[in-house]
């Protein structure tokens, strides 16, 4: 059933059949759409340019994500709004989530009420932080994310231009009839006395008027006027009151450079950055006057709906452009984004000052991700394991979980004690125990391919003899031609499509998939690609220390065994006490008989000196 309602329409509808028709009958406007349940709650808020093109998708495909599933199972009936313009759909949108805030809606965290600094409206007014926004007629500017930033503004405020903190009424009446009386502040100097009119209602409102710029990030014009006042006093030879002017330059000027991060010539910006994982993104906003960001805050949003970065950059645009009363027009983005019905002008700078802005929204966002990502670390490792197994599943493209990862590496130097190593990871963390080693026992010669083959073989051979867990994943350290071998094997073990296999390269970290013969390039800051590097280096390292570790036995070994007379025990008691056959050669004959005795001490000492002529 169609109802007309008088922000647009709504529809209602009880059974599956009724719900199609109602989806057919949507607008191709601009709007937001509010799935309800069978309980008539309201479940999902979401907007689009175009209502029916979305709201249909939801019901004429496949899903992929069981959240989606999920969602599109439980929907019963919905209610639309059509509004003007996308723009007006995401304001909307944005306040119906926080009024609703249905389970399956990305939430922008962080509601609590952030601080203001205050103009208050009153006759000499006063300067003062608050959280309450009252409407009496005072200024209010901000908010303030940092905490740190607002008490930095007022301080140089206050440092530049002596204001009362007394909540005195200050009318003309009671300081013509003397009322008042001047506080420590005033002897202070940190007040100029207005309560005993040592200081003019027009000298203040003066100082009011220069706050008000600097707190609107208009620090060029207040130097500029207070530099003009000081020649004029200098001019007239009031060198003391030029001195006191040019301490409150000095101080503007300062906080101005400190607080410049590009050329003063980007004035009025909005800068958004995005940076995203699985299942969180992190929106950085900076907002630039005069080249200096007077405000940041970077906000964390949960992923409900697999919801494209594009998309969560425009509800933050809306909603941190409404929360911190932003009115700047040009707003810079790491990615395509474009809001329709504003007056705003999206880029996406390749080059120069805007670019530096855009790295440094990147980085600050990058940072408050890795900062969380410590803390779940430390607070709850067992979840931090499970976000990088999402995460490896999600840029793999697996339809499972990899709770269980092997790699593989072969070793050897021109065909010499070749070995191969099998390290084991298990929910994202090294399971050391069941690392294995092999000695290559078919091939013969430097054949990287035929020894991969047999060391998957026998691995996997042997799992399935002892019925031990397979793996989800497989870790070839290698091209395509490690790869393809690598299948083989499993081919010959009815294994392949069983499990999930790669290569990754060494020279690009290209990720090679069976049968793709183009690599897939994974972020290099990606923890997907941070934990398949963390496999292959393991692999690298155990297999080299083995093949290390067989070489130099075997070079031993043949070398002592060369020493008439000199047996297994005697070679394990030398090496148990000496490490190395180099300080074998180099010990004294009295050490070595310390060790194996008289006969055998000459045996061996004889051998390594016998063409130097030490005895």
């Amino acid at each position: 059933m169609l109802y007309i309602c008088p922000n647009g329409y709504l529809i209602m509808a009880d059974f599956s059949e009724d719900l199609l028709r109602a989806v057919k009958a949507l607008p191709l406007k601009p709007g937001v759409y509010l799935f309800k349940d069978k309980m008539d709650e309201v479940i999902y808020v979401g907007m689009s340019k175009s209502l029916r093109k979305r709201v249909s998708s939801y019901f004429q495909k496949t899903h992929d994500r069981t959240k989606t599933k999920r969602l599109v199972s439980r929907v019963v009936s919905f209610d639309f709004i059509v509004v003007e313009t996308e723009a007006d759909a995401l304001l909307l949108e944005s306040s119906l989530i926080k009024k609703y805030r249905p389970r399956y809606n990305v939430l922008l965290k962080d509601d609590k009420s952030y601080p203001w600094i205050c103009i208050k409206r009153e006759r000499f007014p006063r300067v003062f932080t608050t959280r309450r926004l009252v409407k009496d007629g005072s200024e209010y500017f901000g908010p303030y994310a940092s905490g740190k930033m607002m008490k930095t503004m007022l301080e140089l405020i206050r440092q530049i231009y002596p204001l009362r903190t007394c909540n005195l009424n200050l009318s003309e009446s009671s300081i013509e009839q003397g009322k008042h009386k001047v506080c420590l502040e005033y002897h202070i100097k940190k007040c100029l006395g207005p309560c005993e009119a040592h200081q003019s209602q027009e000298g203040y409102d003066e100082d009011i008027q220069a706050i008000r710029q600097i707190l609107k990030g208009n620090t060029k014009e207040v130097l500029v006027l207070l530099e003009d006042k000081m020649k004029g006093l200098a001019t007239n030879l009031e060198f003391e009151k030029a001195q006191i002017l040019k301490e409150k330059w000095d101080l503007l000027k300062n906080y101005q450079v400190r607080s410049s991060v590009v050329s003063a010539i980007v004035n009025r910006v909005d800068v958004f950055s995005i940076i995203s994982d699985v299942k969180y993104a992190y929106v950085n906003f900076f907002k630039i006057m005069s080249g200096a960001i007077v405000q940041s805050y970077t906000s964390e949003i949960k992923k409900q709906m697999d919801e494209p970065d594009e998309e969560l950059l425009k509800r933050a645009i809306i909603e941190l452009k409404e929360r911190f009363h932003s009115e700047s027009t040009e707003i810079i983005t790491n990615i395509p984004v474009d809001i329709e019905g504003r007056n705003w002008h999206f880029s996406v700078p390749q080059r120069g000052d805007r670019k530096k802005l855009i790295e440094l929204s990147e980085k600050n966002a990058r940072y408050q991700r890795l900062e969380r990502l410590k803390q779940m670390s430390m607070v709850d490792p067992e979840r931090h394991g499970n976000r990088i197994m999402e995460q490896v599943k999600h840029d793999l493209r697996m339809d499972v979980l990899p709770e269980h990862i092997e790699c593989f590496d072969n070793s050897n130097i021109q065909g010499t004690n070749p070995v191969a190593a099998c390290v084991v990871f298990k929910k994202a963390k090294p399971s050391k125990k069941d690392y294995r080693h092999f000695n290559i026992k078919t091939v013969e010669g430097p054949d990287d391919y035929a020894s991969m083959e047999e060391v998957v073989y026998r691995r996997y051979k042997r799992l399935k003899e002892e019925n031990e867990s397979l793996p989800q994943l497989i870790v070839i350290d290698g091209g395509k031609g490690q790869l393809s071998s690598a299948l083989k094997a499993l081919e010959k073990l009815d294994l392949r499509g069983t499990i999930s296999i790669i290569g990754i390269a060494k020279r690009l970290e290209e990720i090679y998939f069976p049968g793709d013969p183009l690599p897939l390039y994974i972020d290099k800051r990606s923890e997907s690609l941070k934990l398949i590097q963390q496999l292959r280096n393991e692999a690298h390292r155990f297999g080299i220390t083995h093949h290390r570790k067989k070489r130099i036995n075997a070079g031993i070994t043949s070398e002592l065994e060369n020493i008439e007379g000199i047996g297994p025990g005697s070679i394990q008691k030398l090496l148990s006490e000496f490490r190395s056959v180099k300080i074998i050669k180099e010990t004294t004959r009295e050490k070595l008989e310390q060790v194996v005795g008289l006969a055998k001490a000459a045996l061996v000492f004889d051998y390594y000196n016998k063409d130097n002529g030490k005895g």
